[in-house]
């Protein structure tokens, strides 16, 4: 994003960039809205949404800014890395594109974070198994009880996507490229709590299926961030189970050494399994390299995995 393109970023309304991230208000007025603060444990609402001016404030912390700022702090981007994630989000468009942002139920519904449910199906689409199979390594036997194909809506063309459920109903969506969203609520994603301690704490879904796909059997109790703005929520689910001792598969980057201190320092007892791919950007990247390279030395062709029989789950009521 070139720097003479900032305004347009910070032009984009941060109601709809807290929407693409699964947070929604708890009380909306005509100049702003109220959240519980995404940043923190917030049982009052006290995060606050300028909708006019297009800032935000955290009353309890008393810190605030811009859209960016807000990025980088929900996000645990650097300044680059969150002019370049905005960029993208406002990618192939120019300021005209968005209304004032105080017409924000007009801007809202322009932006890609909205999204109509149209139905939840527990088969997934060809193109979206192979996506899963042969750019990503996933072993579907192991992955598709947690898997959903979701089919939304945006301004009213159709998309069909892989979705993973998470604790309050919501889930993280993934297309067969680069897309990535989460139809609300946004939460952690708990799995196989009754195995053994300590628990295997993941930092997305892919890196999730990918420790699956490497395992004949999984005996660990498995933690599934989602996001790392999601750390304390994680905090207060392995807080309530008493558990003191993670094994944490998290990224290779500053926002993945933030959230191992964040633990660290909560006093948790944690063992850092990055060191073992840490050449790699995470654990998907370090198994997908794994498994072809294994598929070079035996002279095999990709092979695409399929469930021997289709697997149901009872799913939980959308919102």
């Amino acid at each position: 994003m070139k720097e003479e393109n900032l305004p347009a970023i910070k032009r984009y309304p941060i109601t709809a960039y807290l929407e693409s991230q699964g947070i929604t208000p708890v009380r909306r007025l005509a100049s702003y809205a109220m959240y519980r603060s995404p940043l923190r444990d917030d049982r009052h609402p006290s995060f606050k949404v300028d909708t006019e001016k297009n800032l935000w404030i955290d009353y309890a912390e008393g810190r605030g800014g811009s859209i960016i700022d807000l990025c980088m702090r929900l996000e645990g981007r650097t300044l680059p890395e969150a002019i370049r994630r905005l960029g993208q989000m406002v990618s192939g468009r120019t300021t005209n594109d968005y209304p004032r942002t105080e017409s924000y139920s007009h801007a809202a519904e322009s932006m890609p974070g909205s999204r109509k449910l149209i139905g939840i199906s527990d088969d997934l689409l060809p193109h979206l198994q192979d996506y899963l199979t042969k750019v990503r390594c996933i072993d579907l036997g192991q992955a598709q009880p947690f898997l959903r194909c979701v089919r939304y809506e945006v301004q009213g063309r159709t998309y069909e996507v892989i979705g993973f459920a998470n604790a309050s109903g919501g889930y993280e969506l993934r297309g067969a490229g680069s897309f990535k969203g989460t139809l609300a609520p946004k939460d952690i994603t708990p799995a196989f709590p009754d195995g053994r301690h300590p628990v295997c704490v993941f930092e997305g879904f892919m890196d999730f299926l990918s420790f699956l796909s490497m395992k004949e059997k999984v005996d660990s109790h498995c933690l599934v961030m989602n996001s790392v703005s999601n750390v304390r929520r994680c905090i207060r689910y392995l807080r309530e189970l008493r558990i003191t001792a993670l094994r944490a598969f998290l990224d290779n980057d500053d926002a993945g050494r933030r959230t191992l201190n964040t633990f660290i320092d909560a006093g948790f007892q944690v063992e850092d399994m990055s060191v073992h791919y840490r050449e790699c950007k995470d654990l998907n990247e370090f198994h997908v390299k794994r498994v072809r390279r294994l598929r070079e030395q035996q002279g095999q062709a990709p092979i695409t995995t399929k469930p021997s029989h289709p697997i149901k789950l009872k799913r939980r009521s959308q919102p």
